[in-house]
């Protein structure tokens, strides 16, 4: 045959056996087949989603934000006692200086330091450390540095024109500002790493807030006859009843639950109640008409829903100032930071 001849029947046999294996009869169907050009490739992508941003008026908005407190200053004495002294402080909060009263014990410390977040008061009448007196006299006496905050738009703080139409969430900034202001204060009497919060009232609803918002911050919390974790409840309850106008400017600005249920959901602090990691421990009286205790009993049923550590005391017959069973009340408290805090 030669050699010529043997090439041709050689790739003759070649050329058939890859007619055989590239069939659509009986060919392999994992066979790796060559790709086609790139020019005549087609690529089909999923578009990126597109990020939904997160409003800064609403929960998500605080917990993206980074908080910052410091530069806690000691002021005017405002009083001395054997058991501690007043004084006026300021502290500076996300970018604005928060007026507001502390009491440091006598003693060697370092002591355990609270932060309260007082109730309700109209900022045109209000006065530095008004609010909580009794439980500032009392938590002092009995070995805690007492930091009462103002508040923005309070007293001698600084002024935030949007934070009333914003739901207050401000005030949560200003109780997040005051302990880690106490935390990087560096004062010998402070024990930075021991802090608990106290809130009375509204008060109560930014205790809500802070521990959602910033878990970890806190060893502990304590509430107060506090307001509903959902802030269209007491707009409804408060305000809506007194024909506040701030009404319409909220809902102006933000819509009404019906027009906006999105924003009303990620304004309840009990949307995240599963962030939560310190225990909480509420007062309650059977009787407050200020504050229905129903509202409380919603928030127990959704932190004990998500496992956390909550407990309710509740008082019958004790309405929303809490002066008859007060002092049982205070005694429970500070249990409950003491074994929380010492």
């Amino acid at each position: 045959m030669g050699f010529r001849g043997t090439v041709r029947v050689v790739l003759a046999l070649v050329l058939s056996a890859a007619v055989g294996c590239t069939s659509s009869d009986g060919g392999d169907d994992d066979q790796v087949r060559p790709s086609p050009p790139a020019s005549t490739r087609t690529t089909t992508q999923s578009p990126t989603p597109t990020p939904t941003p997160v409003d800064p008026v609403s929960i998500p908005g605080l917990i993206e934000r980074e908080h910052t407190g410091s530069g806690l200053k000691l002021g005017t004495v405002l009083a001395r006692t054997a058991a501690y002294t007043s004084y006026e402080v300021t502290y500076e909060a996300n970018g604005l200086t928060i007026s507001g009263l502390m009491n440091i014990p006598t003693g060697k410390g370092p002591f355990p330091a609270l932060v309260l977040a007082h109730g309700y008061i109209d900022p045109d009448v209000y006065t530095t450390g008004r609010g909580l007196a009794r439980e500032q006299d009392l938590l002092a006496r009995n070995g805690y540095v007492v930091l009462h905050t103002d508040y923005r738009n309070h007293a001698r703080s600084d002024k935030d024109a949007e934070n009333d139409v914003n739901l207050r969430l401000g005030y949560t900034e200003d109780v997040i500002g005051a302990a880690k202001a106490l935390r990087s204060s560096g004062r010998p009497e402070i024990d930075g790493d021991r802090i608990g919060l106290l809130g009375r009232s509204m008060g109560g609803g930014v205790v809500y807030n802070a521990l959602v918002v910033a878990p970890g911050l806190f060893d502990a919390a304590v509430a107060f006859a506090p307001v509903s974790g959902h802030p269209e409840e007491n707009i409804d309850h408060f305000q809506r009843p007194e024909g506040d106008p701030l009404v319409g400017e909220i809902e102006a600005a933000h819509g009404t639950p019906e027009e906006n249920p999105k924003f009303w959901r990620e304004v309840s602090p009990l949307t995240y109640v599963d962030r939560v990691t310190e225990p909480l421990l509420i007062h309650h009286g059977t009787v407050d008409d200020t504050c229905p205790i129903v509202w409380t009993r919603h928030t127990v049923a959704a932190f004990e829903k998500a496992g956390k550590d909550v407990q309710l005391r509740t008082y019958r017959g004790e309405g929303h100032t809490f002066y008859g069973q007060w002092p049982r009340s205070m005694e429970t408290t500070m249990n409950f930071f003491e074994e929380r805090l010492r």
